[in-house]
Order: C-alpha cells, then structure tokens, then sequence
C-alpha cells in the first residue's frame, strides 16, 4: 500500500492577504515538490461530521466561526488569524483532510497519510481561533478516532517549533489520548513547559530554547520515543510544522531539512509495533517555501518507508 496526500485546491484560495507569512504559496510549494513523484496517492478531503466538530470545539463557537467569514476583504479573527470569503471552505476541509485520511487508512486503501492542507490548526482552542488556526485539526482527527474507530490510545506528536496550545487544550481532558510537544521557550504562544501535563497526565511538553540545533533536538527527542514506547499508542498523528528549520524567518531553531526525515523516521520505528503502521500526519506551520517544501518532502519520504 501507498502514502496518500489529501489535498484540495480550496487551501490555495483561502486568502490572508499579502505579506501574511500563512499564505497559499505554502502548499502550492509542497504540492509542486510532490507532483513530481509516482509513489503518492491524491485523495480529496470529506465532511467531519458535526458531532466530531462538537466534541472538538464548543457549540457557541463552531456556530460563530461559521458567521465570520466575510462576504468580500478580509477579516481578522485575532491579531494574526485572518479569514476572506473562500476560507469557510478551506477551514472546513483541512479538518476534513484528517477525516479522508483516517478512513483511507482504516479500509485499507492507503497505509498511511499526509493532510497538505492550510489553515493549520494546532493553536485554535476550544472557544477561540489563534495563531493562523481556526480548527484543532489534529483534535478533530482524535475524537473520530475514538468516536467511530473505537481506538483507546492515540498519540499526538506535535514537532512545529510552537506549542500547540490548540491540541493541548482539545485534548487535554481526553484520557484516550496523549499529546506530545517539542518547541521554542519562551516564544509564542506561551505555556508548554512541562507542568502542563494534561488532566490525566496525558501530555509530555519538552521546551526548548532558541538556537536549538539538530543534535541538541534530537538528545531531547529521545524523551519522546521513550514517552511513546511506554504509551504504546494504537494510532499515531503528526503535527506536523516544518518551522523549526533553521531557514524559518518565524522561528530561531536551526534543524535542517534532512532531519524532518530522522524526526519522522525514529517516531515510526518506536510505534509501529503499537499501531502496525497507522499514522496520520497534518501539516502545520513552516513559513519559508523552500525549506517548507524540502522538509516535508523529507517527511513523506520517511512515511513511504515504512508503507
């Protein structure tokens, strides 16, 4: 079996005006760098049931999400959270993406996936947008998880260079889940030190400071896979931000792309025993479109492997 992409061109028209650093180039960026190859799969995303939206977020807010998208310009859901009349859809499909991806994955058509998808969602609380994101994607993708599929321990593994206080504060209080964090501290937006460790000790967050290099990363990222090993998780995600590259004007790791690919590489060889292989992976942040679109290719290469 394949690694699937799920995609739609509804990412590219999700407008956030010139200069945002979340702009559609990104996964334009990607898509160039993987239309190249002939070991994908391209699948469209679905519909995330409305109780999956329910248990993800809150009802008063889903509600008034879905009222401001503005009928022409733009619109500004936070300090940097911006939204323009095609972004209903995008936002809608990028949870969506992770509803394709799991139902792919769980009727064998595909063994694991890849959401190249925008806005990404890591930083959208329950009650408010944030931070570029207006659905926890990788929240939505845990509730269907559990709702439809049953599954009793999944395990989140969040590498964007900021911590998602979305997921954390989606899944914090789900003790069918773990959420694991490796970021830049103190940086946006706050927390993610390790007293955050979830209602049921279902969260690991390992801070990191700025400057952080590859070797640096990686003697910390061992407390993840010794995290995970213990966890034994029966299906695993990726949050999957490429900012961390050193080439990022938003961040001040300095990872290559090359380690995407080892970051990807040594989660799957600690889980796949757990989850025999079931892996979906959402894209997040990554800002500067040459690093973006090498280091995710780096990480596609490391989910074909393991197909």
């Amino acid at each position: 079996m394949k690694t699937a992409i799920i995609n739609s061109d509804s990412y590219e028209k999700h407008i956030t005006g010139d200069g945002h650093p979340e702009q559609p180039k990104r996964v334009i960026a990607i898509k160039e760098k993987l239309n190249k190859r002939k070991d994908l799969i391209w699948k469209k995303p679905d519909k995330v049931p409305k109780n999956i939206l329910a248990m993800t977020h809150s009802k008063d807010y889903i509600e008034n999400l879905k009222n401001s998208f503005p009928q022409r310009g733009l619109k500004f859901l936070d300090g940097d959270t911006v939204v323009s009349p095609e972004s209903k859809r995008a936002v809608f499909e990028a949870a969506g993406s992770t509803i394709r991806a799991i139902d792919g994955i769980e009727n064998n058509q595909f063994k694991n996936a890849f959401c190249l998808s925008r806005p990404p969602g890591h930083h959208a609380e329950k009650e408010k947008a944030m931070g570029f994101c207006c659905i926890s994607n990788a929240g939505v993708a845990t509730n269907y998880l559990i709702s439809k599929y049953k599954y009793k321990r999944i395990a989140c593994v969040d590498f964007d260079v900021h911590w998602g206080n979305g997921n954390y504060d989606v899944m914090r209080g789900n003790k069918n889940s773990l959420y694991i964090s490796t970021h830049q501290h103190p940086f946006y937006p706050g927390g993610g030190t390790d007293k955050d460790k979830g209602d049921f000790n279902n969260s690991l967050n390992i801070p990191l400071p700025a400057g952080t290099n590859s070797e640096q990363y990686f003697n910390a990222f061992d407390r993840v896979l010794d995290r995970l090993v213990k966890y034994k998780p029966d299906f695993l995600l990726f949050s999957a931000g490429f900012d961390a590259h050193k080439d990022d004007p938003l961040a001040q790791f300095q990872l290559c792309s090359k380690d995407f690919y080892e970051i990807t590489r040594r989660t799957l060889s600690a889980t796949n025993k757990f989850t025999q292989g079931k892996v979906v992976s959402i894209l997040e942040g990554g800002y500067d479109l040459n690093a973006l679109a090498e280091s995710a290719n780096e990480h596609i290469n490391a989910l074909i492997e393991f197909n």
